[in-house]
């Protein structure tokens, strides 16, 4: 069965991550999931916490090439993309690739680029190609981008654009270990880190096959119109200026089919999408400034709706299961 041998490369890559991430189980299966849909993935949260070991881990556990971006103020999109060198020897110009060109990419605090390096980005992450200087170079599949920010220091920084942000499948926290975990924590790395013998759990070839599966996971026309109405009613939302775009729509719709082939299942059901409707949606909302000025939340809202949108019920198309 399709659906299992996704299951089986997603288990295998959160098994291996969760030996260096202690207690961050249900964070690393949302990364996987993102990386079955093909999506990008926005880690937002404090410093050290573990945002780049988790990039880290992963590209060691599909054995990809991996890159890290550091962000500055200073940097430029050539610095990202690329840079066409001329070769005095054979009196042409050589493309030398910029770090973008990786199978998984950490672009490690992106909000402190310029609008116009982040940019750089944007046709990469959509549509998997670099342009430069009127040439197109494809990116190696599978290719994933993870981006991290620190939500609470602004000073330098410069807020990601709305373009980009919506190129994001996900945005995730991790949040701090609990005391227990965290003393766990210490003793893993009492010798050395867990990454340094942390081995390939699934090759490349699988992961593109896995997620080839996901795509064929079945989604009934009750569950469709329940992520139609989620994503409608952000866009009615009095407290909402700028709704999620039908972007966002196909995007909780790959996820929840990768959650559903996750977990084992070759249909989703209501469940899978309200797991991942905050996760999805409420980095694609802007809040507008009087729901601000009473420190309403894209969160809140999002979890407000999934308690007012009916939920369908048990029969998923022509199919019943049972959702328990």
């Amino acid at each position: 069965m399709a659906t299992k041998l996704a299951q089986t490369v997603a288990e295998r890559i959160i098994d291996n991550v969760s030996r260096v991430i202690i207690g961050k189980r249900n964070e690393i299966r949302l990364t996987v999931i993102g990386l079955l849909c093909q999506g990008h993935v926005l880690l937002e949260d404090v410093p050290g916490v573990g945002k780049t070991v988790m990039a880290k881990a992963l590209a060691r556990s599909i054995g990809s090439t991996f890159s890290r971006i550091q962000f500055t103020p200073d940097m430029l999109p050539s610095d990202v993309t690329g840079v066409s060198v001329f070769n005095q020897q054979t009196r042409e110009f050589e493309f030398r690739a910029g770090p973008i060109f990786a199978q998984i990419v950490l672009t490690d605090e992106i909000n402190r680029a310029t609008p116009k390096t982040q940019a750089a980005l944007l046709e990469a992450m959509e549509e998997r190609q670099v342009t430069v200087d009127g040439i197109t170079y494809a990116l190696e599949q599978p290719f994933l981008v993870m981006a991290t920010q620190n939500p609470i220091e602004y000073e330098g920084t410069f807020p990601l654009p709305e373009a980009q942000l919506d190129r994001f499948l996900l945005r995730l926290r991790l949040g701090y270990p609990t005391p227990q975990e965290e003393s766990a924590m210490l003793d893993s790395q009492q010798i050395q880190h867990p990454l340094t013998t942390l081995q390939q759990v699934v090759s490349v070839e699988d992961l593109i096959n896995a997620q080839r599966a996901v795509r064929n996971v079945y989604v009934g026309d009750d569950v469709k119109r329940y992520i139609i109405d989620l994503v409608t009613a952000t866009r009615n939302h009095p407290d909402i200026y700028l709704g999620a775009s039908p972007r966002g729509a196909l995007g909780l719709y790959r996820a929840a089919q990768a959650r559903a082939a996750v977990v084992g299942r070759d249909l989703v059901i209501p469940d899978d999408v309200k797991s991942l409707a905050e996760a999805t949606l409420a980095h694609r909302v802007i809040i507008g400034p009087t729901a601000r000025l009473r420190d309403v939340t894209s969160r809140s809202i999002i979890q407000g709706m999934l308690n007012s949108v009916p939920v369908p019920g048990a029969t998923v198309g022509a199919r019943t299961i049972n959702i328990s």
